[in-house]
């Protein structure tokens, strides 16, 4: 068995597959530095040292095997954070190769390609959760911020939308539990990296005054317009899970 170890990043990821097949490693497992651990001290292990022209070629090879709606599948199960996503990946390249006539990722009865269509399902799913219930908050410097929380780094994915739908106001959202966010200046709209996890504890006291004004009229509005005979729990946990309510203001 070689381990293969990279830095977490899709091209290196990608980088690492390459090499699998340059150096044809047949019993290999690929795995992010930080999540690495020496279970067998005399396990083979292999630096990869990330390289986009290596990681670009495997991806034109499988864009003309799978086409690029299935390397956004792929890209996906990597954004997943699967335990199992570096060996799905590279089973799922390695099919193609062997099988470059047909698109491996329509064989259901492959129970690695299952799991990637299952998985790609769950992430879909999040993203489609992220547009909905993402609530930007207006900041004294009349940036609105956004915190978000998702099971997966569905980030990526959600940045053509906010980009797309709210074109003319600068806007910031930021993950809590990846530590980075997008920040849009109505120019562009880059991902940022912080050195330090920020601070939210006192984060509210920046609000703009409008914002403090909006979420009191906000509430209010869902207090007096709420039915309690109609009310429906479990109905409304199945639209709305819990999960989600600590970004909704009328939930506060």
């Amino acid at each position: 068995m070689t381990t293969l170890i990279y830095d977490g990043s899709f091209d290196g990821l990608f980088t690492a597959i390459f090499e699998v097949f340059e150096y044809r490693y047949h019993d290999a497992e690929i795995t992010g530095r930080e999540r690495f651990y020496q279970e067998n001290i005399f396990a083979e292990i292999h630096e990869v040292i990330t390289q986009p022209e290596k990681s670009e070629r495997v991806l034109n090879k499988l864009e003309q095997n799978i086409g690029k709606k299935g390397i956004h599948q792929l890209l996906k199960v990597f954004l997943s954070e699967d335990t199992e996503m570096e060996q799905l990946v590279l089973s799922a390249v390695r099919k193609s190769i062997q099988h470059a006539e047909i698109n491996i990722l329509e064989n259901y009865a492959d129970p690695d390609i299952l799991k990637i269509a299952k998985i790609n399902k769950s992430v879909d799913r999040e993203r489609h959760r992220m547009t909905a219930f993402v609530r930007f908050e207006k900041m004294q410097d009349d940036i609105f911020f956004a915190k978000i929380d998702p099971d997966f780094n569905v980030l990526p994915l959600v940045r053509k939308h906010f980009k797309d739908r709210y074109q003319d106001q600068k806007w910031m959202i930021y993950d809590l539990r990846r530590n980075y966010g997008i920040l849009y200046d109505l120019e562009d709209c880059d991902f940022f990296y912080p050195n330090e996890k920020p601070d939210f504890k006192t984060y509210q006291e920046k609000f703009h005054e409008e914002e403090k004004n909006y979420q009191i009229l906000w509430q209010r509005y869902f207090t007096k317009t709420n039915i309690v005979e109609r009310k429906n729990l479990k109905l409304h946990i199945q639209h709305v899970p819990k999960r989600y309510w600590k970004y909704l203001t009328e939930k506060w």
